[in-house]
């Protein structure tokens, strides 16, 4: 019983982060206790060797012992690619992590809502850095597009004349300047990655340090789209009603046990 709440904990905060840009499914997996041999005994209880030594009663089966959680690891499976028409959004066809400077050391990523900050600077929703190799991103509206390999390219032309640039199209774009490339990073294991809330995953020792992606290893950048989580909140439900029912039978099992050891001690109890 207590494995499936472990189970139903993990359901429930799928289904709550469905909506979530990047967000990653947690699983819980289970392993079993050690079962137990059972062997023939006498009419008398007694054994057929001495204690100690090797027994030739026949083994008759085996007794379970229960399941305990084994890990609650993530699912880094690829989420669908949703079209926002954002500059500031940017989402990762592939395996690896934006980085972002946070008061507590550099973190990691999948989620690419992005915003511009007040100090010009490329940010969280949470107001925290994205990184690029050299550091923080500077840039201004409408003037910066991103390509496929996540370099970054600053139109200096009509960098103070954005109205030229709605369009994206054209002449305005021929004269760019490479502004620098998107620190993005990948693990070992990143199955190991710690969940520390909005959206950010730190490294553990498991899963082994950040690793910077060179050119030819970076996932694909999609700039205007987001990634959507990569719930399926049909099959967390059809899960959810098994856990239910798992649950159920457990405890029925529970209480037909306490029933047939009351009636035990009460039938005992009038022989006496």
């Amino acid at each position: 019983m207590r494995a499936q709440q472990w189970r139903l904990d993990a359901i429930a905060n799928n289904l709550a982060n469905v909506d979530q840009d990047g967000y990653k499914k947690d699983i819980a997996s289970f392993k079993a206790f050690p079962e137990l041999l059972l062997r023939r005994m006498n009419d008398d209880g007694v054994y057929r060797q001495p204690f100690g030594s090797g027994d030739a009663a026949p083994i008759i089966g085996k007794l379970g012992t229960g399941v305990e959680l084994n890990e609650l690891f993530t699912d880094f499976e690829q989420g669908s690619l949703k079209e926002t028409q954002g500059d500031f959004d940017l989402a990762l066809d592939g395996g690896g992590f934006f980085s972002i400077s946070t008061p507590w050391g550099e973190r990691y990523t999948r989620n690419g809502s992005f915003q511009l900050g007040k100090e010009g600077i490329l940010e969280t929703k949470e107001g925290y850095p994205v990184l690029a190799e050299a550091g923080p991103v500077h840039l201004k509206a409408n003037n910066f597009k991103i390509d496929k390999e996540g370099n970054i390219w600053i139109n200096q032309r009509y960098a103070d004349d954005p109205a030229q640039l709605v369009s994206r199209e054209g002449n305005a774009w021929e004269e760019t300047v490479l502004y620098g490339t998107l620190k993005m990073v990948d693990f070992e294991k990143p199955r190991y990655l710690e969940k520390q809330g909005a959206s950010l995953y730190r490294a553990t020792d498991v899963s082994g340090p950040a690793r910077a992606l060179g050119e030819g290893e970076r996932p694909r950048v999609v700039q205007g789209f987001v990634e959507a989580s990569n719930v399926d909140p049909v099959l967390e439900m059809v899960q959810m009603i098994e856990v239910n029912r798992a649950y159920e039978a457990n405890q029925k099992v529970i209480q037909s046990h306490d029933s047939m050891l009351n009636t035990l001690i009460s039938q005992t109890a009038r022989l006496a």
